[in-house]
């Protein structure tokens, strides 16, 4: 007689089930007892079903042999004979009160082909004032995603110091959290960082513990620290579905032009070319949204077009101007409130040839750490402006940018490159400092009176326990300083 097949919602606690669940493995890692010789205890598991419940699951050490082989993120197993129990009240991964272990008589099969599609991945992000609701609590460890806009990387030579990194991140509604990584996440942070085409845009975490500090004595200073423990995993860009999104979202922000479809892009490698090749594409390949990496130097800007322009508040399309007001074609509103944005028009040259690239608001905004509205002078019209100087300063410095070609751009009268990207900023920049083993760096604004904030030191604890001190850290500010990882130094690097 089969087995009847159930989902997740159906379980009950309490002893053996017999049911089969059909469920794709998201992720899993090893449980490690450090204090003991670092002897492995379990592994566990996130499962989600057909219905898109996610369940904790756990192999205790002396059966993973039989299912080690097994263990693949993104498979598709059938799952029966284990245990249903109840959840931890702490630390919980999943809404589910309830999690699987693994027995001697549990059946662990992939599948080829389920009963019903299942979900590619879950997560369950949590937005500012959810995560601040769950700070210090030490109750759920929940997901976040987000826009990398700083990280700083401390790695320590010395013997009982850890490595860590604090990296800010920005939620959608422009809150900013600070996620922390110790030890082994560090090295593969950096590994990740190191084997990609640029720096990421989108961070992924799951996972992680919530910290507030601050409070009532500072308000300030009040900053959630998400604290990563053994179970966080980190994604970048378009390593998932969910990231992939908001990456588009972010380019499509940045640089006024809708996302392109994936399947025209293929960002996970982006050729690099030259302004030769880029200026025979656009006149020889058919009309398609695709993403390039492209080096040049800044020959001349074309002032005559200006450097900003006046968008409607509400669509972010261009205001036409009349005697009195501002209009909006768009929205139909003869009375529409403006924004003010760059748009700067860039000779680009190279070895090969010359192009017409166009950088717009958002890329020019985090190049120079400053609005278009704050840039503008006082009490006159900016569009009659002149250009600002910091802008006039880019003629001469050479970048890498990461440019979109699309269809307006096969027009014969629209053959510009926009830039979605600055890849590499060091001409505007200072030069970063390298130091090692934490040094004297004077600069250093972890805390107000500018030490370094306190480290877990390594007695022993897992990360789950530096995670679980981690309200120790009561001074922190978010980091100013960014890192572009290319040693196990101490760097501070550039704003990405």
């Amino acid at each position: 007689m089969a087995n009847t097949r159930v989902f997740f919602s159906d379980l009950k606690s309490g002893g053996k089930c017999s049911s089969v669940v059909e469920a794709r493995l998201l992720r899993y890692w090893e449980a490690w007892n450090v204090k003991r010789g670092s002897d492995l205890m379990w592994v566990d598991m996130l499962l989600i079903d057909v219905n898109s419940t996610i369940m904790q699951a756990t192999i205790y050490a002396n059966r993973l042999p039989r299912f080690r082989s097994k263990l693949a993120p993104g498979k598709v197993f059938s799952i029966s004979g284990f245990d249903v129990a109840r959840c931890a009240q702490n630390y919980r991964l999943t809404d589910s009160p309830l999690l699987l272990r693994f027995s001697d008589l549990t059946d662990f099969d992939e599948l080829a082909e389920p009963v019903s599609p299942l979900p590619q991945e879950g997560f369950r992000f949590r937005n500012h004032s959810e995560l601040a609701g769950l700070a210090n609590r030490n109750t759920q460890l929940p997901e976040i995603i987000g826009e990398i806009t700083a990280v700083k990387s401390t790695v320590n030579d010395t013997l009982g110091e850890k490595d860590r990194i604090m990296a800010t991140i920005k939620l959608d509604n422009d809150k900013k959290v600070i996620l922390s990584l110790f030890d082994a996440q560090v090295v593969s942070f950096h590994k990740k960082l190191e084997d990609m085409n640029g720096d990421p845009m989108v961070i992924v975490a799951t996972s992680i513990n919530p910290k507030m500090v601050g409070g009532n004595v500072a308000p300030r200073l009040v900053q959630i620290y998400l604290y990563e423990i053994y179970r966080t995993h980190i994604y970048f860009d378009k390593e998932t579905t969910a990231g992939e999104v908001y990456f588009y979202n972010l380019v499509a922000r940045d640089t006024g032009v809708p996302s392109a479809a994936p399947l025209l892009k293929g960002y996970a490698k982006v050729e690099t070319l030259t302004v030769a090749e880029l200026n025979n594409f656009i006149t020889s390949a058919t009309s398609q949204e695709i993403d390039f990496i492209c080096t040049g130097k800044v020959v001349r800007l074309d002032v005559d077009k200006g450097w900003c322009y006046v968008t409607c508040a509400k669509c972010s399309k261009k205001l036409q101007r009349t005697v009195s007001a501002l209009e909006c074609t768009q929205c139909n509103n003869t009375n529409a409130v403006g924004v003010l944005r760059y748009r700067v028009e860039l000779a680009i040259a190279d070895d090969t040839a010359e192009g017409v690239f166009v950088c717009f608001d958002g890329v020019m905004t985090k190049l120079h750490n400053l609005r278009a509205s704050e840039a503008a002078e006082e009490g006159v019209n900016p569009e009659d402006a002149v250009v600002p100087p910091f802008i006039t300063d880019m003629e001469g410095k050479t970048f890498t940018f990461q440019v979109r070609v699309s269809a307006y751009n096969f027009t014969a009268h629209h053959q510009t490159f926009t830039i979605i990207r600055i890849l590499n900023e060091h001409e505007c920049i200072p030069v970063p400092n390298f130091v090692v083993n934490g040094g004297d760096d004077a600069d250093d604004d972890d805390k107000p009176d500018g030490s370094l904030a306190p480290v877990q030191k390594e007695t022993g604890e897992s990360s789950i326990d530096a995670a679980k001190n981690g309200d120790d850290n009561t001074d922190g500010l978010a980091p100013k300083d960014i890192v572009h990882p290319a040693n196990k130094a101490v760097k501070k690097a550039r704003v990405v």
